[in-house]
């Protein structure tokens, strides 16, 4: 039986390439800003273009930031990209601005440090040998980036008890946090919607992961 995922419509997003690439992984998307639609289905895609103020404003206003904490509570699978990442840490900081994320992780989204902006093309990544969303692709594979502000540090440490997430990372200027893998939460900051044939893998190893 196909896979029911939900990509939420805040007002935010390359939502129809993104319904696109993932019916072609075999999923049902719907796109969709019904809160309990978004609560019920297998997966919930999170995607995000823009600021981050404007983001978070779009994402609140259709209670989405409520919609991820009670899905992660339950265990259930979501996937944030490119902003829709960005938004699951703690803040976001443009021209002077700060501005509160979900805060499912601690850090700050910030201007990346390089000399030309936006960071936009094909870039490798560097992800941990464990990674479910980059297995079968190889270590040299490009995906596609828009942006020009990142996560520069990731500030999530292990405890007693506590596994650390799967922390992928890119460099353009400086090292930047590429996708992360938290149990039921992972996130892109890459578009694998449009990174052709590894971005549809990727799309497809995430599927998998779905109850």
């Amino acid at each position: 039986m196909a896979k029911r995922v939900v990509i939420l419509d805040y007002g935010s997003g390359n939502l129809r390439s993104a319904e696109r690439a993932l019916a072609r992984t075999g999923a049902e998307v719907t796109v969709t800003a019904d809160y309990e639609a978004a609560l019920e289905c297998d997966g919930l895609v999170v995607p995000g273009v823009g600021a981050f103020a404007a983001c978070m404003a779009g994402l609140k206003g259709v209670r989405g930031e409520r919609i991820v904490g009670r899905r992660l509570s339950a265990g259930r699978p979501v996937l944030g990209i490119c902003v829709g990442m960005q938004i699951l840490f703690e803040k976001g900081v443009e021209h002077g601005v700060h501005t509160e994320g979900c805060g499912e992780w601690p850090g700050t989204v910030e201007r990346l440090d390089a000399p030309v902006l936006p960071h936009m093309g094909w870039n490798t990544v560097t992800a941990p040998p464990e990674s479910v969303l980059f297995r079968g692709l190889d270590a040299g594979t490009r995906f596609y980036f828009v942006h020009s502000y990142g996560v520069r540090t990731w500030e999530l440490q292990a405890g007693p008890g506590f596994t650390q997430p799967l922390v992928t990372w890119a460099e353009h200027g400086v090292p930047f946090v590429a996708a992360v893998e938290n149990g039921p939460l992972m996130a892109t900051q890459f578009h694998p919607e449009k990174s052709g044939d590894a971005g549809a893998l990727l799309l497809a190893n995430w599927l998998n992961t779905l109850p």
